[in-house]
């Protein structure tokens, strides 16, 4: 008998739990030292006195972002964390910072996102940083601060692809019901609605799609959830965003932030 209902439990969890994106290894990234903010440039850019520029890795900001930089980092000692393998088109140094003596996870990323001063980007660098960056802009967007209070900045309705298109060009983040899955050829088609020449649609090249299954999204299985996708909008048809990371989507069912 104890083994009939552990079985029965057993089924219940794998077929009836909400699909859960699994969590990632820590924030771990690879330390470059510490050194002095010369000036700010704007609201992700720092210029040190050793003559480097830093890009804040992970985020998107708006010009209004500069003042809020300046006031955490001016004139002080910081350290950096490299966030991906390259220095970004511009030479600058892309990095995860933080006042010193605070590790990465007390980042000034994470502090701009708890103030609603930034966004996280729809490539954060380092897989293992998302979660808690995203859980940063989590409570702002909860709280309704800074650029959530802001009709341009707050989340779109995937249900609404004509404020959607409205920003085509732009960086968003789009929550919705997803309809179906399909694949055709070399993409995978998240669809949030049924006519793909109007409605909604994410694609993810096939090639990447062993990439969402090890970070506990299995893309054929969004099917009739709720979620949460940051990207470029663009149009295809109807407004349309391309996800080539895992980070750029999360499950989010209405009413569980």
């Amino acid at each position: 008998m104890r083994q009939l209902m552990a079985l029965a439990f057993g089924l219940a969890v794998l077929f009836g739990a909400p699909l859960r994106a699994a969590e990632p290894a820590g924030c771990a990234p690879v330390p470059l030292g510490t050194a002095q903010v010369c000036s700010v440039a704007d609201g992700r850019t720092v210029q040190l006195v050793d003559g480097r520029e830093v890009r804040l890795g992970g985020i998107e900001v708006p010009a209004s972002a500069k003042a809020a930089l300046e006031g955490l980092v001016g004139g002080r000692e910081i350290a950096l964390w490299r966030l991906g393998a390259d220095n970004d088109r511009y030479g600058r140094v892309v990095a995860l910072a933080a006042m010193t003596p605070g590790g990465p996870d007390q980042s000034i990323q994470k502090v701009l996102l708890e103030q609603g001063q930034a966004r996280v980007a729809a490539h954060t660098g380092e897989s293992g940083c998302a979660a808690g960056l995203l859980r940063a802009e989590r409570s702002a967007r909860t709280a309704g601060l800074g650029l959530w209070a802001d009709p341009y900045y707050v989340m779109k309705n995937a249900g609404d692809p004509a404020e959607i298109l409205a920003i085509r060009g732009r960086f968003a983040v789009v929550e919705g019901k997803v309809l179906s899955v399909r694949e055709s050829g070399g993409l995978i088609y998240v669809n949030f609605g049924r006519r793909w020449t109007e409605d909604f649609t994410v694609t993810v090249p096939k090639r990447l799609e062993r990439n969402f299954t090890a970070a506990g999204l299995p893309l054929k299985k969004l099917a009739g959830q709720h979620v949460r996708v940051r990207g470029l909008i663009e149009e295809r048809g109807g407004p349309w965003i391309e996800a080539a990371r895992p980070e750029q989507i999360e499950i989010a069912e209405r009413g569980h932030e």
